[in-house]
């Protein structure tokens, strides 16, 4: 069985994104081999971007998006063909038409849709889940049971979010386990609930292996899988970019084997 290679999720960079250089200087200085972004091309034009690429060594894990970029025919195309011209296997999606069953249903179907049109190209299509769409709808089901439900196992996969499941009180090695055949491709984020002044549970985010959830067991059961990226997300951090780079990347590797 093959390990896992480690990579970043560039959300941790904040307004700093569109520094194309001095982020992935940062990248390269913390010790990760590879990151997961939108669309560099639309963002920094192409010659630019592969000569950061190369000139930083690191490559690109996958490229990620919100629902609306699928749902617009132009920046779906768009993104594939990035995709294809960099080589990536990996192309995500955040969010649904909305927070209904009848939008998650909507979203299943253009999801089964989408992931057709990309594995034909070598491109896996995988949503990434948070901790909504575990919440009970309309007929006590989540919509999360929707979209695993309406979607076509053969074409979409899953961008499993190890801390969403845990805000969401769900066991992330059980559901690693019971959609192995979805997985492969994993977002490590670490932190914590904690209740503010107004009495309210939000998540605060940290550096991996700082916060609650339990990643060496998570880390295990994707490996059983045959994971073939684990990728490092924090949302939004205290420290500096390559701090919080540096720490989260000497946990992967010191503590998670990756």
């Amino acid at each position: 069985m093959s390990s896992p290679t480690a990579s970043v999720q560039l959300i941790v960079f904040g307004s700093r994104g569109s520094d194309l250089p001095g982020v992935l200087a940062d990248v390269a200085k913390s010790g990760f081999p590879a990151i997961e972004a939108g669309n560099l091309f639309a963002m920094h034009g192409e010659a630019a971007t592969r000569h950061e690429l190369e000139t930083h060594g690191v490559r690109v894990s996958g490229a990620h998006f919100g629902y609306g970029d699928f749902a617009d025919a132009d920046r779906l195309s768009g993104h594939i063909a990035y995709c294809q011209s960099l080589g990536l296997r990996h192309l995500m999606c955040s969010g649904v038409a909305d927070g209904t069953v009848d939008g998650y249903r909507r979203s299943a179907k253009l999801f089964n849709d989408v992931g057709r049109r990309t594995a034909d190209l070598g491109i896996a299509f995988r949503y990434h889940n948070h901790d909504w769409e575990f919440k009970p709808l309309e007929g006590g089901v989540t919509g999360m049971q929707v979209l695993l439900e309406e979607t076509d196992p053969a074409v979409v996969k899953l961008n499993i979010d190890v801390f969403w499941l845990y805000y969401a009180g769900q066991n992330p090695v059980r559901f690693i386990t019971d959609h192995i055949d979805r997985a492969g491709y994993y977002h490590f984020k670490d932190g914590r609930r904690v209740t503010g002044e107004d009495g309210k549970t939000r998540p605060e985010f940290l550096e991996l292996g700082r916060g609650d959830v339990d990643l060496k067991a998570a880390i295990a059961a994707a490996l059983a899988g045959g994971a073939e990226w684990i990728v490092a997300e924090q949302d939004s951090t205290k420290l500096t970019p390559l701090e919080s780079l540096t720490i989260s990347r000497a946990y992967m590797r010191d503590h998670l084997g990756v």
